[in-house]
């Protein structure tokens, strides 16, 4: 197996997995994980579209984040639970989606090789993490399953049953 067949896996099963927490969270989407808040459902999905956009489009290809307007609401400092803040849950869903399909369509492009060419605009001091196109694309995936934690916790406490897969 390449590499390039390995992260297109890890791309499809991250996006599975993680979307199979969120989807029966939609009457659910702010409740926080924890009595002391943390990242609802509502937050992380979006917060995946935006990083991933942020990562692959910005720093990988060089070009402007296209969610740049959602940087205040899904990666700033504090997570709010006030729903009006945020774009509808189907429309955040969507764009999420969006998102990685656009990911794994620029992945299908390119080659093993290509894998290797340097990132257009690697923040100072993250080389070893968004260097080149491997480090970017892998970073995406493994990005999903760090959150996939918080929305286990989210769904255990708005009463939902634990997924085991």
């Amino acid at each position: 197996m390449q590499s390039i067949d390995l992260i297109r896996d890890n791309l499809k099963k991250s996006r599975d997995r993680v979307l199979a927490r969120v989807e029966e969270m939609r009457e659910h989407c702010t409740v926080f994980p924890t009595p002391k808040g943390g990242s609802h459902t509502l937050w992380v999905l979006g917060h995946l579209a935006y990083i991933e956009a942020l990562v692959v489009r910005q720093f990988m290809m060089g070009e402007p984040n296209p969610l740049a307007e959602w940087e205040e609401v899904f990666d700033g400092a504090d997570v709010s639970g006030d729903i009006s803040r945020f774009p509808p849950f189907e429309q955040v869903l969507a764009k999420c989606r969006e998102v990685r399909e656009s990911t794994v369509r620029l992945l299908d492009s390119l080659s093993e090789d290509a894998l290797d060419r340097p990132s257009a605009k690697i923040p100072a001091g993250f080389e070893d993490t968004f260097g080149t196109y491997r480090l970017c694309l892998q970073y995406v995936a493994d990005h999903w399953y760090m959150h996939r934690g918080q929305l286990a916790d989210a769904r255990r406490a708005a009463g939902l049953e634990r997924m085991w897969v």
